[in-house]
């Protein structure tokens, strides 16, 4: 069973998140890192990530009525990055809330930018079965409402694997393969690393990351790297 969330982090989610839980466990659970004693916030942290999403695609459908659909998508992820998340996370304060296990603890895992991200998420899908689709809707308007301006004088560059992919495309090349070659450390700390494979030119690179992801792109824009140009497509 999950304890209620202490006065303190309820006082601080109505005050910076404009959210006072009716399930004050629920709380609880959005703050706890499954290195922690107790319900852990992973599923919510699911949830948290499909919310999020719909509501950033919506927002720039509303926002960029003539925008294109692949600079939507180009855009979107640009703004639910890691990073990002990580940075709405730090503004927010939610390192000082969380609940770690020892080993997080002593590591300084309450400044970790990938656990910050997650807890946003967590946070998110939180308010999402306590509040309503409006609530969390009404959140995420708010904390992105200046980076989804920015955008319309400051597009986000592509990134390192669709620039490959049209690099290759432009020349009629085949497409790229990914291939995880190794995967490393704790579950909860994992480090992969990618091998990114271009047949037809006898190329290849790897990259390193903290998720598969992360070491995809960097594997691709290693491959860039190497391709004449520096892979811009024409």
């Amino acid at each position: 069973m999950t304890a209620a969330a202490p006065a303190a982090d309820l006082d601080w989610l109505a005050t910076r998140l404009g959210w006072r839980p009716r399930d004050a466990a629920l709380a609880t659970r959005a703050l706890t890192h499954r290195s922690a004693a107790g319900a852990d916030n992973e599923r919510l942290e699911f949830l948290g990530d499909a919310v999020l999403s719909f509501v950033v695609a919506e927002l720039l459908y509303r926002e960029f009525a003539a925008a294109p659909e692949g600079d939507l998508s180009r855009y979107r992820a640009a703004l639910v990055s890691g990073e990002v998340l990580a940075d709405v996370a730090e503004d927010l304060d939610v390192g000082s809330h969380l609940r770690l296990g020892p080993g997080e603890l002593r590591s300084g895992g309450f400044r970790r930018r990938s656990i910050l991200a997650d807890a946003f998420e967590a946070l998110l899908g939180a308010v999402y079965l306590d509040a309503g689709l409006d609530s969390a809707r009404g959140l995420v308007e708010r904390l992105w409402r200046t980076r989804v301006a920015a955008l319309a004088s400051t597009p986000p560059p592509k990134d390192p694997k669709t620039r490959l992919q049209e690099w290759l495309q432009a020349r009629s090349l085949g497409l790229p393969a990914y291939s995880v070659e190794r995967v490393s450390g704790e579950p909860h700390e994992q480090q992969f690393e990618v091998r990114c494979s271009v047949a037809a030119l006898g190329a290849s690179a790897a990259g390193e990351g903290s998720s598969r992801r992360r070491a995809e792109q960097l594997a691709a824009e290693r491959v860039l790297a190497t391709l004449d140009g520096g892979g811009t497509a024409p």
